[in-house]
């Protein structure tokens, strides 16, 4: 145990997350001040042992980052050498819990003022935190010790059975879980979604003046019509061609549209979805970068954003106080609100922080091209806008709505125009221009009660009803917090760990389950209702949020939540023996004669074996069953149907024959690996002939441009142009001039270039003069 030995005439020792942040805060505090980086946590739970005593109070069993000593050593040398300690880790309950192990590695007393909070990596922010330190709020380091807890004990408890029942490797999340429980149901909803056919009727008028404006027919309730089939629709249609209407009512209103709040993490990772086409990881990776501090020419390292965690939309009274003479002066006192926007909070915010917002005025992204990266200026310009637009004037629009009358029919016209544009002046500088900020204004012309107009078409419109949509990044973000399920600083890492354990693919932006995601949920909500169920997930965060607050128990927590589980566990666990005894037989036949093959489940997977392996009669044979989806009722109905799939995968695996000889004749195969096709001699095992293929002619098999005659594949005469060519270069490039080696051809991404053979040693190479 670490025994610090202060040193009264030392620095005082700072100690946040980030290297970056770091050396920002050192230059604002000054030579008193020596700042390091803990480089996140430092202390955690055992990796390779549950690390919780589930008997005597969930106790955590802490162990030092063995891949951080060097760090943690660092960070004690330094203790010793300094007058006194702060603990600068990051504003939010991770952060919280990060300085209470440092407390434990630095022998620092977290009962005293030794923690301080940066919401924003500015000069005044950074010096007014520093005179004001606090002890280590242990409400909030209990509530992530509930929340690493609980999601350990589901892990550890729950992924060795889905290992038995589905295959090895798979992971039961306490979060990921219900997340891929939506994108489940969701799919279930499209799969029996029964598409439906209806028709709208619309008809297009003209004043005497010659103006046309078209207008809608309305059933009897004042709604648009809506008619199930063609025959009805033109029944409605002949009542109204070729006759004029007149204007029974002209309607005209003012509407008000007020901005948008400032970001929250949620509301800014899915606007960087929909308009940057940013994954979650990417756009809090960027934020992250642009809280800690960019170079910024005649400036120094600066921080460009407030703390990018929080689920609040609150603004500083300080910076109210700047952004309103800010807008008065670039658009015009008419673009400043009488009174400042105040936007309402949910219920679940926790408002430790502001909403993320520029720190300063000063940096315009206009003035930040070429000190920030393309993605950053995206990201920054998105923030900066959204903050500016939610402290502007609101747009005013005049709607008009004019009622028709012909005949029997009534129809409704509508228009609208701008007449003040309010915070959309800004809006349409955004990065996507479709953002409502660009409304195309639809103007009727002057038209008034009583007069006749006459007719120029109708039409019906042909309808169908759509499924709901698939989940894109943004739609199962804007969910998760509509559910109340994890929290914005989770939300990334979730879906990159349904990305990354192929619980879902993605098709374009959007997620589909896979067969695999399809039976974790199966499994998990038969099994286990609690871990799987909407509501109790998200109230279990609300009592993480009272653990927080000093509210609740995070001990009796763990207990309540952990004997509900241990009674699904026990039942489970039955279940999966009894499963695991029964044979699932599939339509593959073993080599050996004695059957057809059975499925298994292994440290890699599923795969087919013979069906005596367990015996003395039985082979050895094996064939991995990776890549191909097996139906869970086919395995609880205990017989899989796979051949035709494992013989084209099989038949993929050997290769197909080509036009291209060895030396002594024997055909290359050309086959694919893990870079690509490549080509490998029949007789691999004897010669041990493999040959590359160049770019051009891999991106030729990928897009099915080669010709295939009697099964065999016609590269020869392409690939021998292709060599010839760069024997020729090569005669013509003669040897590296620095070295003598001779060169070889590389190909990269902007195509050939010579490369000398001596590389490591040189490493030389040249462009290939085009003639």
């Amino acid at each position: 145990m670490f025994k610090r030995k202060s040193n009264p005439k030392g620095k005082h020792l700072v100690i946040v997350e980030s290297p970056a942040k770091a050396k920002t805060i050192e230059k604002i505090l000054g030579t008193k001040y020596k700042v390091m980086a803990s480089m996140g946590h430092l202390r955690d739970l055992p990796k390779k042992t549950l690390g919780i005593d589930l008997e005597n109070g969930f106790k955590p069993e802490y162990v030092n980052s063995t891949d951080r000593a060097d760090v943690i050593k660092n960070l004690q040398i330094e203790a010793n050498k300094s007058a006194d300690i702060l603990l600068a880790t990051d504003p939010d309950r991770e952060g919280e819990a990060i300085s209470w192990h440092l407390s434990t590695i630095l022998d620092v007393d977290p009962d005293k003022n030794v923690r301080v909070a940066f919401h924003e990596i500015t000069p005044p922010a950074i010096k007014e935190a520093i005179k004001n330190p606090v002890s280590v709020d242990m409400n909030r380091v209990n509530a992530q010790q509930a929340r690493r807890v609980l999601d350990r004990i589901v892990g550890y408890k729950l992924s060795p059975w889905l290992w038995k029942q589905v295959y090895r490797g798979l992971s039961a999340g306490r979060v990921q879980s219900v997340a891929v429980r939506i994108i489940c149901e969701r799919e279930e909803e499209i799969k029996s979604f029964i598409t439906e056919e209806y028709w709208h009727v619309n008809a297009v008028y003209k004043t005497d003046k010659g103006e046309c404006f078209t207008a809608q027919l309305l059933d009897d309730n004042g709604k648009q019509a809506k008619f199930p089939n063609k025959e009805t629709t033109d029944n409605a249609l002949n009542k109204i061609t070729g006759k004029g209407a007149v204007i029974t009512s002209v309607t005209k209103r003012k509407q008000q549209r007020k901005p948008k709040a400032p970001y929250t993490t949620s509301t800014m990772q899915q606007d960087a979805v929909n308009r940057l086409g940013f994954s979650s990881k990417k756009t809090m990776m960027l934020a992250q970068m642009l809280y800690e501090g960019v170079e910024i020419a005649g400036h120094g390292h600066v921080g460009l954003i407030t703390y990018m965690r929080t689920d609040s939309t609150r603004i500083s009274t300080e910076m109210i106080n700047q952004v309103r003479p800010y807008i008065s002066s670039v658009y015009g006192d008419e673009y400043v609100p009488k009174t400042p926007y105040v936007y309402s909070k949910t219920k679940e915010a926790q408002d430790a922080h502001e909403a993320v917002r520029p720190t300063s005025l000063a940096f315009s992204p206009e003035t930040l091209v070429g000190d920030l990266t393309r993605d950053q200026l995206k990201l920054y310009t998105l923030i900066w806008n959204r903050f500016i637009a939610s402290q502007m004037s609101a747009q005013i629009q005049q709607n008009t709505t004019a009622l028709l009358s012909c005949e029997e029919s009534i129809l409704r016209a509508s228009g609208m125009i701008v007449l003040f544009d309010g915070f959309t002046i800004l809006m349409k500088d955004t990065v996507k221009k479709k953002s409502k900020g660009n409304e195309i204004e639809k103007r009727l012309p002057l038209i008034v009660e009583g007069q006749k107009v006459s007719a120029v078409s109708s039409e019906g419109e042909q309808h169908f009803t759509s499924p709901p949509p698939r989940f894109t990044e943004a739609s199962l973000i804007k969910m998760l917090e509509e559910k109340g399920i994890g929290r914005p600083s989770t939300y990334a890492s979730i879906i990159e760990t349904l990305k990354k354990r192929e619980y879902v693919k993605i098709e374009g932006k959007s997620f589909i389950p896979t067969e695999l995601g399809f039976e974790i949920e199966e499994a998990l909500d038969e099994n286990f209702p609690n871990i799987m169920n909407v509501k109790f997930t998200a109230e279990m965060e609300t009592e993480l949020d009272e653990i927080a607050d000093g509210e609740k128990d995070w001990i009796k927590l763990l207990s309540d939540f952990y004997r509900e589980l241990k009674r699904y566990i026990d039942k489970y666990a039955q279940k999966v023996e009894e499963e695991s005894n029964r044979i699932v037989e599939s339509d593959v036949p073993c080599s050996c004669g004695k059957g057809n093959m059975i499925l298994k489940t292994g440290r890699f997977g599923r795969y087919l074996a013979c069906p005596h392996v367990d015996d003395e009669s039985g082979c050895q044979e094996k064939i991995s069953l990776k890549g191909i989806e097996i139906p869970a009722e086919d395995i609880k109905n205990g017989k899989i149907f796979v051949k035709d799939r494992v013989e084209e995968l099989v038949k993929s695996k050997q290769g197909k024959p080509t036009d291209v000889k060895t030396e002594n004749g024997d055909i290359y195969l050309l086959k694919t690996g893990r870079f690509g096709s490549y080509l490998e001699s029949e007789n691999y095992a004897k010669d041990n002939l493999r040959m590359p293929l160049p770019p051009e002619i891999r991106k030729a098999l990928a897009n099915n441009q080669v010709i295939e005659k009697d099964g065999v594949v016609q590269i020869n005469s392409e690939l021998r142009k292709l060599l010839d060519e760069d024997e020729k270069i090569l005669k013509e490039a003669g040897v590296c001039e620095k070295c003598g080696r001779p060169f070889k051809i590389g190909r990269g991404r902007w195509g050939k270039f010579l490369a000398c053979t001596g590389y490591p040693e040189c490493k030389n190479i040249r462009k290939i003069e085009k003639k």
